[in-house]
């Protein structure tokens, strides 16, 4: 498949940047900063995602939703990227509706037509070690009653103090990094023995560490096989890290375009800083790089939508790129704008810190190129 567009994705592209760009800018995301707001994100703007479709994007249309692909997914946050726009779209959107599509007929049922309508909110609580590590599952559910009962601490759960349900990965067998056993668990984060504890990221984000004592379950809570949890968290993963990938393209293509404007209006020894020759090396060399990850994540994104053998691949390799590529862009921006780069006058140092929120999570590109190697037999 070519490394393009088709007409109906330019036209989500078009439609999502104009929206965002009114509804959720910068100045919106300084705004939920200043006011510390719990949830990091705008519920009102949520709402109104849900009514453009946002929210249903990977939704069945049998559930309601718009079932326009990982391609269309990614469209929307990259325009989310372009304006630091919060709201749950990675969390619920993507990971949440990619997880309920591995349900039982009656989590579908239930949950799916929900996410579409942007009524309920879901949150992964996967990661437990002190960096991205999947199968690192300390978290125990043994059996209790016709269910069983939860016993760990998740600490790092993205918009998890703002979720109606948490997707909680525990082990049922095997040993803490073991990929078999672990299983998938929906669960109510007002239920006895849960505790929330609510953080703000370094980009305002919100996010929340979640403990679980004694937390009682159901047989019917399971998502997915028991003991057969990773193959679905691997795909929800996949999913959010093509979808975060796209993200960073945004702030990578947001912030070259600042720091281009900035260059041709800052004047030093008399002249526009544009022009001289060093900057304008580094500037060309930004956007080569940010350009190699578009099509980096474009091809992770078809792939997820073909079904293709070596999507997980690309999916490492997009992730990997627009990371490093975000980084860049950001420290660029930063330093060619100068001393007042560094200054909260300025927008750039907000996409210097979504970058590097972004960048670790679900894998930075260490972990991804680890992961491409071993795909690939090194």
């Amino acid at each position: 498949m070519p490394l393009i567009l088709t007409d109906d994705q330019i036209m989500i592209r078009d439609s999502a940047e104009g929206f965002f760009k009114d509804e959720a800018p910068v100045s919106q995301h300084r705004a939920l900063r200043d006011a510390k707001d719990a949830t990091g994100f705008s519920r009102d703007v949520w709402a109104k995602m849900a009514e453009m479709g946002f929210a249903g994007v990977l939704v069945p249309e049998a559930h309601g939703g718009a079932d326009m692909g990982h391609v269309a997914a990614g469209i929307i946050l990259e325009a989310m990227g372009k304006n630091l726009s919060a709201a749950p779209m990675l969390s619920t959107a993507v990971l949440g509706a990619t997880a309920l599509k591995q349900g039982t007929a009656e989590q579908q049922a239930k949950y799916l037509p929900l996410i579409a309508q942007g009524a309920h909110l879901l949150a992964l609580a996967a990661d437990e070690a002190a960096r991205h590590k999947p199968n690192h599952v300390a978290t125990t559910a043994t059996p209790s009653g016709n269910g069983f009962k939860l016993n760990g601490v998740k600490g790092f759960v993205l918009d998890g103090a703002a979720a109606d349900t948490l997707i909680v990965a525990a082990r049922t067998g095997g040993e803490t990094d073991d990929k078999a056993g672990i299983t998938l668990f929906l669960v109510n984060p007002k239920a006895d023995g849960v505790t929330i504890d609510k953080r703000s990221m370094v980009d305002s984000r919100g996010a929340a560490r979640v403990t679980l004592k004694d937390v009682q379950v159901d047989g019917a809570d399971v998502l997915g096989g028991v003991g057969e949890g990773f193959a679905i968290l691997e795909k929800m993963l996949d999913a959010g890290r093509a979808c975060l990938a796209a993200e960073m393209l945004g702030v990578s293509g947001t912030a070259f375009s600042m720091t281009v404007d900035y260059l041709k209006q800052r004047e030093q020894f008399g002249q526009k800083i544009g022009s001289f020759q060093a900057l304008q090396h580094r500037a060309a060399h930004l956007f080569c790089e940010v350009e190699l990850a578009r099509s980096a994540t474009l091809k992770a994104l078809q792939a997820l939508d073909e079904g293709n053998d070596r999507a997980p691949m690309y999916v490492s390799l997009a992730k990997a790129k627009a990371g490093e590529v975000a980084i860049l862009a950001s420290n660029e921006g930063v330093q060619m704008h100068g001393g007042i780069g560094m200054t909260d006058a300025f927008d750039i140092g907000f996409f210097m810190k979504r970058a590097r929120a972004a960048q670790e999570t679900f894998g930075d590109a260490a972990f991804h190129s680890d992961r491409i190697a071993r795909t690939l037999g090194y």
